[in-house]
């Protein structure tokens, strides 16, 4: 039985195997019976409610046949005429194991797969092992032993060639199991190499600036090319958990206020540290009970690591959006530091998702002002309903604080917006709407709406208000050209000052105009581990500011996935 088991592990589609299978049914039908009993296989004319699943390969239960029949007129299908009629009335007569689906069919014409095989197998040997013990009929004759004894000399050559294979396949798993890197972690990595230029006549001023009567410094065209290497080393204790160990280090230097005047024209992926590695994430994921999930982190959690954003072809630094407002809803950029995040499924259309998090460098620093809770935090509430697959919505809410002032708006959009108090300690109050439609397989649509209500903290200074929004479209391509492509356009405004009750001398920090954000970037995949992405992002009215030109950022990413 082993040497039939070894047989089998070859393609049965080859000559050789229908040869010897033939041969097994002709000169064997105890061995090919017993195996008939025990699994009655699929076709394509059984329901798909009777295939077994991959996962599930002992899903042939006794619920799907007649049993055992004593005649072998009692299943319809099978005709004194049919080529293996005699096998099956032996079986019947000999050994009493045949069975049948529950239409009283026995469907002799399937096809065999590998699972059934060996389930079939099994049953056969613990059928065998049982009549010996009860020794209640002869098990095998003397021509059987001899029809086995004929076939094993016959294949001599091929079983000595499956046998070696069978052998330096058991070396070669010895090996791996010997030099793998680990049995609970995996390693995943991602390159991206960038070459990208600002064009335009001068920098950004606000308006303020402007009516102080400020100087434009020229716009300097400098061509860059850098890097960012990422590395998540993630593990798994049970199999529904993650512990990840993110090692990062990067050299792409961000065109920010100290080169363009304005954050607006920021890349999704910048950030400079000369390329020195660190640990720039690591949370533990698990699950609670069978519907809650909980993140907990020391370093680099976001809320988009666990709040569906609904815009998930735009969201990825290495294979989304080009720049950092087109990418999602700044909402979500309230902090990034240690935190936790929790999010709970009461069905398939409707999770909350609620998180705390605080800035990096705050939440480990026990100084006055600081620490998990004595400094700046955010705090995120989400609703997210989606009752169809194509069909998304998302109420987000997020109260936050900052001791400095500055980061309201996760450096995007105008200077005003991100600090609009001047470095006075700040608290906020984030709306938003979200929704995604996927009108095609072809073709999706993921729009959002913010507005932040800011307010000045500081003793020092007169309580002041401040009305900060911003909104987007995108529209994604889906497999645009060849399937793993993708096209985006993006078009919106990043957060602007509406209006702002501060005043500090003649500084009211306020935009006197509105920005406007469009991004066109097309990722073009080379194969499943190389893609380029060249992009094009223009700015009207840089900083809120009508009198300041458009600024243009271009882009071509390289990212590499390993």
């Amino acid at each position: 039985m082993k040497k039939l088991f070894s047989l089998f592990s070859t393609r049965c589609e080859d000559t050789f195997m229908q040869k010897f299978w033939v041969n097994t049914l002709l000169f064997s039908p105890a061995i090919v019976g017993l195996f008939m009993v025990a699994t009655p296989v699929m076709s394509s004319e059984v329901p798909v409610t009777e295939a077994p699943t991959i996962n599930q390969p002992s899903s042939f239960s006794s619920a799907e046949t007649i049993g055992q029949v004593t005649s072998v007129s009692q299943l319809s299908d099978v005709k004194p005429t049919d080529w293996a009629f005699q096998a099956l009335q032996s079986l019947v007569e000999r050994y009493g194991c045949i069975a049948g689906y529950p239409n009283e069919t026995y469907r002799g014409n399937r096809a065999l797969t590998r699972y059934e095989f060996a389930a079939g197998l099994n049953a056969c040997l613990d059928q065998i092992n049982q009549l010996i013990a009860t020794s209640t009929s002869e098990l095998v004759n003397k021509e059987d032993l001899a029809t086995l004894q004929k076939l094993q000399e016959e294949y001599v050559s091929e079983l000595q060639t499956i046998r070696g294979q069978v052998d330096a396949l058991e070396a070669r798993t010895v090996t791996l199991e010997s030099q793998q890197f680990s049995t609970t972690t995996k390693l995943r990595g991602e390159a991206i190499f960038a070459l990208a230029s600002v064009f335009g006549s001068d920098r950004a001023i606000n308006t303020d600036a402007q009516n102080r009567g400020a100087s434009r410094p020229n716009l300097e065209e400098n061509v860059i090319f850098g890097d960012r290497v990422r590395l998540n080393f993630d593990t798994s204790f049970t199999g529904k958990d993650r512990l990840r160990v993110r090692l990062q280090g990067r050299n792409i230097t961000s065109f920010n206020t100290s080169v363009t005047g304005t954050n607006q024209t920021r890349l999704g992926f910048d950030g400079n540290e000369s390329n020195n590695v660190s640990v720039s994430a690591l949370f533990y994921r698990f699950p609670i009970g069978e519907s809650t999930i909980f993140n907990i982190a020391t370093e680099g959690l976001e809320y988009i690591d666990e709040v569906p954003a609904l815009s998930s072809n735009f969201d990825s630094s290495g294979s989304g959006a080009v720049s950092r407002f087109g990418r999602y809803n700044p909402i979500y950029r309230a902090a990034e530091g240690p935190g936790i995040i929790i999010s709970h499924k009461f069905n398939d259309a409707l999770t909350l998702t609620a998180g705390y998090v605080v800035p990096s460098g705050v939440g480990n620093d026990p100084s006055n002002g600081r620490g998990i809770f004595n400094g700046s935090y955010s705090a995120l509430g989400q609703l997210t309903f989606q009752p169809t697959t194509t069909l998304g919505l998302a109420f987000t809410y997020v109260n936050a604080y900052y001791t400095e002032g500055s980061g309201v708006t996760g450096s995007t959009g105008t200077g005003f917006a991100n600090n609009p108090f001047n470095g006075a300690r700040t608290s906020v109050n984030n709306y938003s709407l979200s929704a995604n439609y996927k009108l095609s397989p072809k073709f999706t649509i993921t729009a959002w709406g913010g507005y932040t209500n800011a307010q000045a903290e500081n003793t020092a200074v007169a309580r002041s208000n401040a009305d900060i929004w911003n909104w987007a479209v995108q529209l994604g391509f889906p497999d645009l050209g060849r399937e793993g492509n993708f096209g985006g356009i993006v078009f919106g405004a990043p957060p602007y000052v509406a209006n702002n009750q501060f005043v500090s001398g003649n500084n009211r920090r306020q935009d006197n105009d509105t920005s406007y954000h469009l991004e066109a970037f097309y990722r073009y995949k080379l194969n499943d581990n190389i893609a380029i992405t060249p992009g094009l992002i223009t700015i009207f009215s840089p900083e809120g500011n009508s009198e300041n030109p458009n600024i243009y950022v271009g882009v071509v990413r390289t990212t590499f996935s390993f």
